[in-house]
């Protein structure tokens, strides 16, 4: 939270310069608005973060053309907040206009552009429609496939969200064909007592479970455990779930 303060501190000194230097529809201006968007974004004040997105969003309009880049970020920015706040109809309306702007702005193979496939992914995953969210996760991963070198941790991300839909649908062993490859990525990509790390042991663990694999699991688990007592504070409540899901394991022996 500390850091969060310092940076809405330097941000918001930032804004007051800019304000009185630039003109009202500066780029700069809207680029500023648009990092204090990200921090109350990542502080979970969602309507603030909504404030700023939006007056970043009022001046890319005015002082870009339609199909910039920089205006789909905006519109994906938006986006975002409404699926952090749960308002996935929303979410998908700027998620959308985002990726209309990236498909005729962008190379077929850009990074953004799976970004923005990805993210309507999650909205439909979110929304329970798990088969609408596969077809989306899918051509984010065959553009991130082409993107990125083949150890890159977005990579593992494509594949855990994947592995995640067949999680949600019931079908552990096709979820775990996945997360075994995102796990493959992350040991290549992260340190070893990366958080992330911890939920690719622990997604695999959870998959054997559902499979009743539970001396598979087990392994799977305690690894995810023993990373995550050293890399979050002792009172993360994933310590205590990962603590719980062992325990289901070894009752299940």
């Amino acid at each position: 939270m500390g850091n969060y303060s310092k940076a809405l501190e330097f941000y918001e000194e930032a804004q007051k310069i800019y304000e009185k230097a630039l003109p009202p529809n500066h780029p700069d201006l809207a680029s500023c608005y648009g990092k204090n968007g990200v921090v109350y974004n990542a502080m979970r004040d969602y309507s603030k973060a909504l404030e700023f997105y939006k007056k970043s969003h009022k001046i890319y309009e005015k002082a870009l053309p339609p199909n910039h880049p920089d205006l789909a970020t905006s519109y994906s920015n938006i986006g975002q907040v409404h699926n952090n706040m749960g308002d996935y109809s929303k979410a998908l309306e700027f998620y959308e206009k985002a990726l209309k702007i990236r498909e005729k702005a962008l190379p077929p193979n850009h990074p953004d552009l799976a970004t923005s496939y990805g993210n309507i992914g999650q909205v439909y995953k979110n929304m329970g429609d798990y088969s609408k969210a596969l077809e989306l996760y899918e051509k984010d991963l065959a553009i991130t496939k082409k993107a990125l070198p083949p150890n890159h941790p977005d990579l593992a991300t494509s594949y855990n969200n994947i592995g995640q839909v067949y999680k949600d649908m019931g079908d552990y062993s096709k979820a775990l064909e996945f997360y075994e490859k995102d796990l493959e990525i992350t040991k290549i990509a992260l340190p070893p007592n990366h958080p992330d790390l911890a939920t690719s042991y622990n997604n695999i663990g959870m998959a054997h479970y559902g499979m009743n694999n539970y001396s598979k699991a087990l392994p799977f688990l305690e690894n995810a455990l023993s990373i995550r007592r050293k890399s979050l504070p002792s009172t993360h409540p994933l310590i205590q779930t990962t603590i719980d899901n062992i325990d289901h394991v070894k009752k299940k022996m």
